[in-house]
């Protein structure tokens, strides 16, 4: 392997980087240094998080400013306000003993006016987020008409964040000579389109697989049923008795729930998704960076930019919809040569689709059973030991209380003392996991109970269908039995929100925890849909669906009039299409004021963004 010292680096950054420790550059640095400091060729490189990107391509682009000259010469993107500033810090660091080189940090949620100053006081590079930037140039404050190299980290993650427009009314602000350096884990559609518009002749190269999972990063999963999910999250985080992790929600409500709930059961988490304000991101995210939190719980979004080098867990409460999201999840363990566990909980009708994600990730997921009460105990125990072992002795407060203390225990022996303490710091544990069930056997249990009754129904359909006579009989009394064991619902989502009958079926599947209800016709309209469902669901269905969201916007899911024979409409369904209508134009007026404002039979007034806690054990 190559020294940073070989690879021709300016003095000035060589000292630098030698009193960080850096000696051998990783992978990613040692594929593009070469790359960036010999031509002047567009790059796009693909690397995981966690593997020194940052330095790949500040150390050779600082090797080539000339900070004699004005203006701003390198311009670097990145997704959040948490990277960009770690961004603007490494380079801080990297450049400390080139004269007169200055970074400038731009981003939402601080003061415009101070980063217009320090933009106009003079600088070299400007790291920022694609909204504040694009501000900036807006108001004439921000001129990208000098610089040389333009960076997007993380493209596929700012792709994935809506960024899009904002990346292209910046690139188009940007010289056509300079050279763009593109980094990114994954190769997304829209990054595609992105290269081929602004990217002149780029070369390629790979870190890992453009899709592929970082390889210090065990992936396993628990087979669960639906119901032991939160119980089976407590075994996974109290078998690990050092965790130090994020567990990854879909939903902001779902995200509430879990952290409020590990809260209320005493471990120390907190909850990281879009509801918070920056203040209390930032507040949220300096405790779990400083280890004063032990658990985040956290939306995808929500969790951009927080970098943090030894998590030692990554749980999955609930698989992404993407695999590019799953391999940015795992990605954030295993970072920097250390070794990360990714856990997934997994339903058995999911299995399907870990399949599929294995092939597109080129990874192996190993079934793991979920740890039963003694497991747990055992390792909780002998944890509890050790640390009491290793704990240092030192002159302390304590030894003015050390003849008292020994006076108290004199009468008993060294097997007592020991039995007692363990016992005072340990009787919770073996309490709460004292007649704790094998939730292996209740999940596997569970799936024999639902192969056996699809095979029943299925049974059952032969014998109906051979008892009945026609083709028009069977048709008949087909409809018959629909409408006699189906409720119709009406939900506020159709073709224009992108929703199709899977994505109704995965709302319903993991929402309706415990729940298997059989789900009839589906109807999917331009501005709003219709299903069915059988009967003696409804309390259930909507009680989920105060938790269901769709493209960022609340579901709502209301009774509706069965569906009339011959395919008429009734005033019912009329009443159903003009309510969606009525939504759809709603929504339409209101398009301008974002996603989280939009109307389009949204949640009634008075209902609960937030979901309710049900303790389940």
């Amino acid at each position: 392997m190559s020294t940073f010292k070989e690879m021709g680096l300016k003095s000035e950054i060589l000292s630098a980087i030698e009193e960080l420790g850096y000696v051998n550059p990783t992978k990613i640095q040692e594929l593009a240094l070469p790359k960036i400091l010999e031509s002047k060729q567009d790059l796009i490189a693909f690397a995981q998080t966690g593997t020194g990107k940052t330095a790949a391509f500040s150390l050779p682009v600082l090797n080539q400013i000339d900070t004699s000259k004005k203006g701003i010469k390198c311009i670097v993107l990145s997704p959040t306000r948490e990277l960009g500033l770690q961004i603007a810090a490494d380079i801080k660091s990297y450049s400390k003993n080139i004269p007169g080189f200055k970074v400038v940090a731009v981003y939402g949620g601080a003061d415009i006016s101070r980063q217009i100053k320090d933009i106009e006081r003079g600088c070299d590079v400007v790291v920022g987020t694609p909204g504040r930037t694009l501000d900036l140039i807006k108001r004439n404050r921000l001129k990208l008409d000098s610089v040389e190299f333009l960076v997007l980290d993380e493209a596929d993650e700012m792709l994935s964040m809506g960024f899009a427009e904002d990346l292209d009314a910046i690139l188009a602000n940007t010289p056509a000579d300079k050279q763009t350096l593109l980094f990114s884990a994954t190769m997304p559609p829209d990054m595609v389109k992105l290269s081929k518009k602004y990217m002149n002749n780029p070369a390629e190269i790979t870190a890992g697989s453009k899709q592929e999972a970082n390889t210090n990063v065990t992936h396993v999963y628990y087979k669960i049923n639906s119901r032991d999910r939160y119980p089976a999250l407590k075994r996974a985080v109290d078998v690990a008795p050092d965790i130090y992790g994020i567990i990854f929600c879909r939903t902001r409500a779902e995200t509430k729930e879990v952290a409020e709930r590990l809260a209320e059961d005493g471990y120390n988490t907190d909850a990281l998704h879009g509801d918070l304000s920056q203040a209390q991101r930032d507040y949220v995210m300096n405790r779990f960076r400083n280890r004063q939190l032990q658990l985040l719980v956290a939306t995808d979004v929500a969790a951009r930019g927080l970098d943090v080098n030894e998590l030692t867990h990554v749980i999955n409460y609930k698989l992404p919809d993407e695999d590019a999201v799953y391999v940015h999840r795992s990605g954030r363990t295993g970072r920097a040569g250390n070794e990360g566990l990714s856990l997934t909980l997994l339903t058995g009708n999911e299995e399907k689709r870990l399949r599929y994600l294995e092939k597109k990730i080129g990874r192996k997921f190993e079934k793991v059973d979920i740890p039963n009460g003694q497991e747990i105990c055992e390792k909780q125990l002998f944890n509890m030991i050790d640390t009491i072992k290793e704990t240092e002795i030192a002159n302390s407060h304590i030894d003015s209380f050390l003849p008292q203390i020994f006076e108290k225990f004199e009468d008993m022996s060294k097997e007592e003392v020991i039995t007692k303490i363990v016992s005072t710091e340990f009787n919770r544990f073996l309490e709460y996991y004292r007649d704790a069930p094998d939730l292996n056997k209740t999940s596997d249990r569970r799936e024999r109970e639902r192969n056996r009754d699809r095979d029943s129904r299925r049974d059952d359909d032969r014998g109906n269908r051979r008892d009945r006579g026609d083709i028009g009989d069977r048709r008949e009394r087909k409809e018959h039995k629909t409408a006699a064991n189906m409720t119709r619902y009406f939900i506020n989502q159709g073709k224009k929100d992108g929703f199709n009958p899977k994505i109704l079926m995965g709302m319903i599947n993991s929402h309706m925890e415990g729940k298997s209800p059989e789900i009839g016709q589906i109807e999917i309209m331009k501005m709003f849909s219709f299903f069915e469902m059988e009967k003696g669901y409804t309390e259930d269905l909507q009680r989920a669906a105060k938790n269901m969201e769709h493209e960022g916007r609340p579901v709502s899911i209301e009774e509706s009039s069965p569906k009339p024979s011959g395919g008429g409409r009734d005033r019912g369904d009329r009443r159903d299409r003009d309510r969606g209508d009525r939504g759809g134009r709603e929504r339409s007026s209101r398009s301008g004021e974002g996603r989280e404002h939009r109307g389009g039979g949204g949640r009634p007034s008075g209902g609960s963004h937030g979901a309710k806690r049900r303790r389940r054990y």
